[in-house]
């Protein structure tokens, strides 16, 4: 069982944090002169219906409560774990951010000390942790992922704890980028459970719903009040431009950052956009539309590996994107070859993909997003003539 306690975890500073009191935590209605707004409305010259029921002259709510209730509902009706009525997540489970990436950056503020403690992470994987990390002066121990398997060695990543007192965070992405595989929950468990460790065990769960449904640990951060889950719309929702990031975890630490964040971070364009998607009628479209993208994965991926030069997926089929080989005349991985393939790619095709040959564990890798049918095609056709350009007189 885990030592895990938030009294002597979070930072003193932050325990004792008084959240912000806006103008709309009080009063939402009525004649508003408490906030200084512009009382005759937004500086536009021509405003439709739609803009004009947004008040865009107001203050956002602060607290979302609707668009988090429609979010817990989402993920309590899809949970395939055992918990019980009392463990089932609730809006005060969860903390809405500016992308996951205001979200990782506020569990780094809140529980590590600028030079004192530390983070861990399993290379490769999220860029954004290791940029957050030095922001704020934390330093960071790595245990990469299996290079066989691409999946976290829970093992090591307990010995580096049981060695390092001061790891405070574990950060892991599943699925896995740039690696696309899913991490089992026992796997994570074994971290969750260490007697040694006071601290959280990250899910970064961008790509989740790419994965079989129930795949989230989202519905047990009541049961394990040391996991935290991360999750966003950008991907299986398709809503990368409202920058809207969901940070579940026990209601406690849930409270603790929410009193750390700014208390106007979700505009009312982006609640409005997000509560429609996470209506019954936008859960099945996404869920419709992921199908679609998996089907397409599994076609993209048999497509590719007819190609010359590419040798196999390396990584997971977890999410909507896909971590290809690419290999030498002795069919050794090449990154070489592979950037070079990635640049002529985007600059005489207009077909961008994403060179990841120097990351850990992944010589030659270009990492392919699964696009519409057609693009898909556009893709193959594509990397067949590069490829054969390239090759020709090696």
């Amino acid at each position: 069982m885990s030592s895990f306690n938030l009294d002597t975890l979070v930072r003193p500073n932050i325990l004792s944090l008084e959240p912000y009191r806006c103008a709309r935590d009080d009063f939402k209605e009525g004649v508003l002169l408490d906030a200084n707004e512009n009382a005759y409305g937004p500086a536009l010259a021509e405003i439709d219906t739609e803009e004009e029921c947004q008040e865009l002259n107001r203050y956002p709510d602060p607290h979302q409560i609707k668009l988090k209730e429609l979010v817990c509902k989402f993920r309590n009706s899809e949970n395939k774990f055992d918990i019980t009525p009392e463990e089932v997540i609730t809006p005060e489970n969860i903390c809405l951010g500016v992308g996951s990436d205001e979200s990782i950056d506020g569990l780094i503020r809140t529980l590590c000390r600028p030079g004192k403690d530390k983070l861990l992470t399993c290379p490769p994987t999220y860029g954004m942790y290791s940029i957050c990390a030095t922001v704020n002066d934390i330093d960071i121990v790595k245990v990469p992922l299996d290079f066989e398997t691409f999946q976290i060695q829970p093992e090591l990543i307990n010995k580096a704890i049981d060695a390092d007192p001061s790891i405070n965070i574990v950060y892991i992405t599943s699925p896995g980028n740039p690696t696309g595989t899913l991490i089992p929950f026992e796997s994570f468990k074994q971290i969750l459970d260490n007697p040694n460790f006071n601290g959280v065990v990250v899910a970064d769960e961008a790509y989740i719903d790419f994965a079989p449904i129930g795949s989230s640990f989202a519905t047990l951060v009541n049961k394990y009040p040391n996991l935290v889950v991360m999750q966003t719309v950008s991907k299986s929702f398709g809503l990368a431009a409202i920058r809207l990031g969901m940070t579940f975890a026990c209601k406690r630490l849930a409270g603790i950052l929410n009193a750390l964040k700014a208390p106007y971070n979700i505009s009312t364009l982006t609640s409005q956009v997000a509560e429609r998607t996470f209506s019954d009628a936008g859960v099945k479209l996404m869920r419709d539309r992921v199908e679609i993208l998996n089907d397409q994965r599994s076609l993209l991926i048999k497509e590719l590996l007819k190609i010359d030069r590419v040798s196999k997926l390396i990584g997971g089929e977890a999410s909507n994107f896909i971590l290809m080989q690419i290999v030498d005349s002795e069919g050794v991985p090449s990154s070489p070859l592979a950037k070079q393939i990635y640049e002529k790619l985007a600059t005489t095709k207009g077909v961008v993909v994403r060179f990841r040959g120097t990351e850990p564990g992944c010589p030659g890798a270009l990492r392919i997003t699964v696009g519409t049918k057609e693009e898909n095609a556009i893709l193959l056709e594509s990397l067949k003539a590069v490829v054969a350009e390239l090759t020709a007189t090696k």
